[in-house]
């Protein structure tokens, strides 16, 4: 080997040596507790991440970042809540730091009440912008620094990044100012004091739950744009080395630094994209991305058919997937026809049956495949939520007395 190669040999291993990288992951929505139609969906949940958790010890991430909705009710069961904690835990395992913000389906209050004890696993829970973390740990990655609204976590070597933390800017926070501010402005105003303790020097984040101008928004979303009022221009990002989001459920991105993560699975059927976490590498000067496939949860297919024949064999071939069938018939389809297309995919979990009246216009009927899943899908549509099991109970004692 001639001098020159040993010489670059060495110069690479003291710079791998010397300047060390921090690997920073970014994950949002993951509304452990959400069902489709009437199938639990805990068990992917689980699945998604417990994935997350074998990429943070493969790829030697240092800090995770949790961009909102983590359940997805205000009242989540006490299996979600144990699904959650454990996650969060092994997250942060015996070195990381994770730091985790409220989403707009998330009760902010509830879920930074156990900050204190959170702080000592390493995990940092910001239920509104005001909120200050405790400080210090013999952990390797803790906080050692924060104020409202903003965090500073270092390692043991000594490098360090600065989180602007914003949670969701919920209705009753807004109202409370009474000011004649446009939305954008109070979030300029809300990023500006969470902005209080950066001087430079370090990696330079903001992490929050909104809904940026021009952002693809899925059907598993509820009225996240409210008609653009609540919509945020990408410029009101400028200034911040990464923006970690959670809000949107299809991964994407504005530019190369302003990032949806996108949910933990699939929970709409026009949520089509690869599901995924990003990968940060900063070395304190410079932030890459890397996006990394998530691969737990079934799929959702949405398939269309015009013969009840040919869509039993087509649903043979998404064996293992949740679908959605729309039948486009000439005549209403039979009894037998139902139990044939039941029989043939126990993943059908909605059937949309079109068929052409007496004058010719379109009649359409949607067939769940049980009362319960019909009373589910309805109270769904109206209310944007799923009804409690004791309501559902009800509406089906109610149907049997009137039967």
């Amino acid at each position: 080997m001639c001098i020159r190669d040993r010489a670059l040999r060495v110069s690479r291993y003291f710079f791998t040596v010397i300047f060390f990288i921090m690997n920073i992951l970014h994950t949002s929505d993951w509304h452990i507790g959400k069902r489709l139609m009437d199938r639990e969906r805990l068990p992917e949940q689980i699945a998604a991440l417990d994935e997350i958790v074998r990429i943070c010890e493969t790829r030697d991430v240092d800090l995770v970042l949790v961009a909102g909705d983590v359940f997805d009710t205000f009242m989540p069961s006490a299996d979600a809540e144990e699904v959650f904690f454990r996650a969060v835990k092994r997250m942060a395992g015996q070195r990381r730091a994770v730091v985790l913000i409220s989403g707009n389906h998330d009760d902010g209050v509830r879920l930074a009440a156990s900050a204190p004890l959170a702080a000592e696993e390493g995990i940092y829970l910001f239920g509104s912008g005001r909120d200050v973390m405790p400080m210090g740990g013999a952990r390797g990655v803790h906080a050692v620094a924060s104020g409202e609204g903003y965090v500073v976590i270092g390692n043991e070597r000594g490098e360090q990044v600065y989180i602007n933390a914003l949670p969701y800017p919920n209705e009753a926070r807004l109202k409370e100012e009474k000011t004649e501010e446009s939305y954008t402005d109070k979030l300029r105003r809300y990023i500006a004091r969470g902005e209080a303790g950066f001087s430079g020097g370090m990696p330079h984040l903001l992490l929050s739950h909104l809904f940026v101008a021009g952002g693809s928004v899925s059907e598993s979303e509820r009225d996240i744009d409210l008609g653009g009022a609540r919509a945020v221009p990408p410029a009101l990002f400028d200034g911040f080395d990464y923006v970690a989001l959670g809000h949107l459920h299809k991964p994407q991105k504005f530019g190369e630094r302003v990032r949806y993560s996108g949910s933990l699975l699939q929970y709409s059927f026009d949520e089509q994209a690869k599901k995924q976490v990003v990968l940060l590498h900063t070395d304190g000067t410079d932030i890459s991305c890397e996006e990394i496939p998530l691969t737990a949860g079934k799929r959702l297919v949405r398939l269309e058919e015009e013969d009840a024949e040919r869509a039993a064999e087509l649903l043979r071939q998404y064996e293992g997937a949740f679908v959605e069938l729309t039948l486009r018939l000439k005549a209403p389809l039979t009894s037998s026809e139902t139990q044939m297309l039941r029989a043939a995919n126990e993943g059908l979990v909605s059937l949309i049956v079109r068929t052409q009246g007496a004058e010719g216009l379109p009649v359409v009927r949607r067939s769940t495949l049980s009362d319960k899943e019909l009373f589910r899908e309805y109270y769904r549509s109206v209310y944007g939520e799923d009804p409690a099991d004791d309501l559902v109970t009800a509406f089906l004692e109610l149907l049997e007395e009137e039967a």
